[in-house]
């Protein structure tokens, strides 16, 4: 019985067809003309903003670039990530959108899904060494003070090589990409798993390496670090200014940190959750119409992290300024007696 079990599954995997196979012309939009044009003018205004955002973030930064603390090199990088998604992904689906159907082929597709798994892993990733690096900074105070600006560029070097591995393994051909079932974007291959138990290990292979493991990371980090903030806040003030202000300073980086985080996470567990569906779901059980929707959010996370920066900045100058004032009226009461 258990055999003829299993050869029924391996026959149910070999029948099974994904949806580019099974059309003849998969890059044909499955929208109407109109939500093509919709989505095309909202990825144009999401595009545009994020390249002006992280651009500037990028040369900003690039002014005070020796000053720059680890976690603020962590933070560049991110806006590095955030602009190539928006300089070499979004301008395909654009142009797609905008045409009613996937007009680059094949190689294109292949090339487009590579370059939006690789810049949104090594996000990722980026994000969970600034968790981690925060998290030292503040939980463990005698490991924060030893992480320098070298250690954050091998750990730069890292999060790229490890972007690049988990990207490029589909063209070993353990994987693939594939067109997305609206037809005008493309993304990895989750309908793998529904072909074969190979497809199945190398889906959740990078499930759980590009995406539970790093969020269980970056959660458990700001956890811990929410808990110490709880307790340490009334032996901060007991301090002098200048250990007051280096604690405000690292958790003024630790909501931005934060913040990102969070942003990330809300743009890219839709997707990544209807993506899991597909891959492990009843075949073809998501509405094409639902798809894209997860898909268009996805693509808006580039947009939000220089609007945190700018945002955490004014707050910080407001604070800062405030401080001042009060160090300028004290020192002038000592001055007065």
């Amino acid at each position: 019985m258990n055999g003829m079990a299993s050869d029924r599954n391996n026959s149910s995997q070999e029948e099974y067809l994904p949806h580019y196979l099974e059309e003849e012309d998969p890059f044909a939009s499955k929208l109407s003309r109109e939500a093509d044009i919709i989505a095309g003018f909202y990825l144009t205004v999401i595009g545009i903003l994020s390249t002006l955002g992280n651009g500037y973030v990028i040369f900003m930064s690039s002014k005070r670039k020796k000053k720059l603390r680890p976690a603020e090199i962590m933070t560049v990088n991110l806006a590095v990530c955030d602009l190539g998604i928006s300089v070499v992904g979004k301008p395909f689906s654009i142009i797609s959108f905008f045409s009613h159907r996937w007009v680059f082929g094949w190689m294109g597709c292949r090339w487009y899904g590579w370059a939006g798994f690789f810049f949104g892993c090594a996000s990722l990733i980026t994000m969970t060494a600034v968790s981690l690096d925060r998290y030292l900074k503040i939980c463990h105070l005698s490991y924060g003070t030893w992480l320098k600006r070298h250690h954050a560029f091998i750990c730069l070097a890292i999060i790229w090589a490890y972007a690049t591995f988990w990207a490029t393994v589909p063209f070993a051909g353990v994987g693939s990409y594939a067109p997305e079932p609206f037809g005008t974007s493309c993304t990895l291959d989750w309908w793998l798993a529904q072909a074969s138990v190979a497809g199945q290990a190398f889906i959740l292979s990078i499930l759980f390496f590009c995406l539970l493991f790093p969020t269980a990371v970056i959660v458990f980090s700001y956890v811990k670090i929410i808990l110490k903030v709880k307790s340490s806040t009334k032996e901060v003030a007991h301090y002098d200014t200048r250990i007051q202000n280096s604690h405000i300073l690292e958790m003024k980086l630790t909501k931005v940190a934060m913040l990102i985080c969070a942003g990330f996470l809300i743009a890219w567990i839709p997707y990544a959750v209807v993506s899991v569906w597909s891959a492990f779901g009843q075949p073809d059980s998501v509405p094409i119409q639902f798809s894209v929707v997860p898909t268009l959010l996805a693509k808006s996370a580039a947009m939000y992290n220089p609007i945190i920066y700018q945002v955490i900045d004014c707050k910080f100058a407001c604070c800062r300024s405030g401080g001042l004032k009060t160090l300028q009226k004290k020192s002038s009461l000592k001055k007065s007696r």
